[in-house]
């Protein structure tokens, strides 16, 4: 099992803001030599600290305008149910995000559309997947802080 040392806390936070540096460049961020960081990196990655490699893209420029985060409650809570559900929503490719919650509402969706219109279409998907009790929707007016990097220093 690796530990998450300084170096290792160092060039994870290091990868969140920018993953197409150089290992010479990110052994010059942590303070090591490019053969150790370039161990760190593969033992990060074997050991999944790392799940994958991607670009962020800008929804905005690309048009996707409206983001919506969709509250849903069941009275549904059998296995079978959750798997009708779970697979049926990965399918709508405008749901970015699904969560299982605990608390007042039992699961959430972020959506991102064009525009608000749009919703109609995918509310139609969604409760044509499972019996659902309630859903609501709530559109996001600004995106205050929305960023990727987990707080490694956290941990």
């Amino acid at each position: 099992m690796l530990v998450l040392d300084s170096y290792n806390r160092k060039l994870l936070k290091a990868l969140q803001a920018d993953s197409r540096k150089t290992v010479q460049e990110y052994a010059d961020l942590i303070g090591l030599s490019a053969t150790p960081t370039a161990r760190r990196l593969k033992m990060l990655e074997e050991q999944g600290y790392i799940k994958k490699h991607v670009a962020v893209l800008d929804a905005e420029k690309l048009g996707l305008k409206t983001t919506l985060f969709v509250s849903i409650k069941t009275r549904h809570h059998d296995d079978e149910w959750l798997e009708r559900f779970s697979k049926g929503v990965a399918r709508i490719p405008e749901v970015v995000e699904f969560y299982r919650m605990g608390g007042d509402i039992d699961y959430l969706l972020k959506v991102v559309l064009p525009q608000i219109t749009d919703y109609d279409d995918v509310y139609k998907r969604i409760i044509s997947i499972a019996p659902l009790s309630e859903m609501s929707a709530y559109f996001a007016m600004e995106a205050i802080k929305n960023t990727t990097q987990l707080p490694i220093d956290a941990v």
